[in-house]
């Protein structure tokens, strides 16, 4: 069924696009309060993203169009899917996203589609709404774009002019996976577009280096998505363990320099639409989408990018799924005691960056600290690490506050009996 209500439009397509993960939101059912009520949490499309320095930012995240003809398993959009759909125009899309930031509802623009024709005729409508807003409108908030695999290299670059980020979807952590839920999809062609951004971003790089002066006299700089690249991982669709996916975000890290990679508790789309085929012989039964396992592993995930592990760290052959009830990083502590205790006083930045409640930020107040005095552990507590975690693998001038004698008991102490916790501290306030 076709739409063409500009309110029902919205409504469809920022719902359609709430499973993409590669941008992170918040959203919620809404509270169902009776009589005099201030406020809603409609889900008309609006999230939440982070800068680096932790300010929230308000993105509207749609899609393009949720029509498809790929027949994804895991997917609430797929072409076997008996939902409602429904595509923007160019022009539409331009205004609603101007309309909204003149309201004050969002700052910028998280913009992917639905396959519904030829990779480059996709991609084009995407930049032709990204160009839009730039040139025709005066647009100059955050636009993300999702980059259509397949598309080609010429499109990549247009893409980057206009937005300050992109993102392709690795969708599974193997091609095989891949092939067994999204056989028209191919993971040779996801990681193609990966590495041809890396190339480009690389080749503007190295150019911004040299000025280059217009006629007027003016310096400029090239430009091309100055946020990096990012992706998404769907998590519990197919059989991988933990260390699989930890080893995949590793390589996709190092070989694209990507800036993040999202993970996704796999949503069955049969307890969304279409239930009858709640069953899909090519999904897994589930009972819920795996939670407490997305949050371990943007725990892990962490570790690599700011704390220097490396993924064999993490884990091992004979331990390849994370701990439910033990954040990686204590986890990581418990299996290396000999490791410890670590003196605050004398350690170096990487070494303190090993100690359990011990962030990045408060490792470098410890080590500008103690250039003026020695610390103790009410100054460290001051801080900001969280003693509660630390005291069984420092001391401090030597002191313990409690010795690491019993691993099965600190186990136990520092157990999430929900089994998921406290996320590590995104930003050390």
């Amino acid at each position: 069924m076709d739409i063409t209500d500009l309110q029902e439009k919205i409504s469809v397509l920022s719902g359609a696009a709430k499973y993409d993960a590669s941008c992170a939101t918040s959203g919620s059912s809404g509270f169902n309060a009776t009589g005099k009520k201030m406020g809603t949490t409609l889900p008309m499309g609006v999230c939440h993203s982070w800068t680096q320095d932790g300010r929230c930012v308000s993105l509207l995240k749609v899609l393009y169009s949720n029509v498809c003809k790929y027949d994804c398993a895991y997917c609430v959009n797929r072409a076997s899917a008996d939902i409602k759909r429904s595509s923007f125009t160019v022009k539409e899309l331009a205004e609603l996203t101007c309309e909204f930031y003149r309201r004050n509802y969002i700052e910028g623009l998280f913009l992917s589609s639905g396959i519904f024709a030829d990779p480059d005729i996709v991609m084009e409508k995407l930049i032709d709404t990204a160009k839009t807003l730039r040139t025709e409108m005066g647009f100059a908030g955050y636009i993300h774009l999702k980059l259509i695999p397949g598309t080609g290299e010429k499109m990549i670059r247009e893409a980057g002019l206009w937005a300050d980020r992109l993102s392709v979807n690795i969708e599974l952590p193997t091609d095989k996976s891949l092939q067994s839920l999204a056989p028209e999809k191919s993971g040779k062609t996801i990681l193609g577009a990966m590495n041809d951004f890396s190339d480009i971003s690389n080749e503007v790089e190295t150019a911004r280096k040299k000025p280059v002066f217009l006629s007027s006299g003016k310096k400029v700089k090239p430009f091309f998505a100055p946020a990096g690249q990012s992706t998404q991982l769907i998590v519990g669709a197919t059989s991988e363990d933990d260390r699989q996916i930890i080893n995949l975000t590793s390589s996709l890290y190092r070989k694209f320099s990507l800036k993040r990679v999202y993970y996704s508790a796999f949503i069955h789309p049969g307890s969304i639409v279409h239930k009858e085929n709640r069953y899909d012989q090519r999904l897994p039964e589930s009972s819920g989408p795996p939670l407490v396992r997305e949050h371990r592993l943007y725990q892990a995930d962490w570790l690599l990018r700011f704390y220097h592990f490396n993924a064999s760290e993490i884990l091992t052959e004979e331990e390849p799924f994370l701990d439910a009830h033990i954040d990686p990083k204590t986890a990581w502590a418990l299996r290396n005691l000999d490791f410890f205790p670590i003196e605050i006083n004398r350690a170096d930045y990487e070494t303190l960056l090993r100690i359990p409640g011990i962030g990045a930020k408060t490792a470098r107040r410890i080590i500008e600290t103690r250039r003026s005095k020695s610390l103790s552990i009410e100054t460290l507590h001051r801080m900001g690490a969280a003693v509660k975690r630390a005291r069984y693998f420092m001391t401090a001038n030597g002191a313990y506050i409690e010795r690491p004698d019993d691993p099965a008991r600190i186990r136990r102490l520092l157990s999430d009996t929900d089994g998921a916790g406290l996320q590590l501290p995104l930003f050390d306030f």
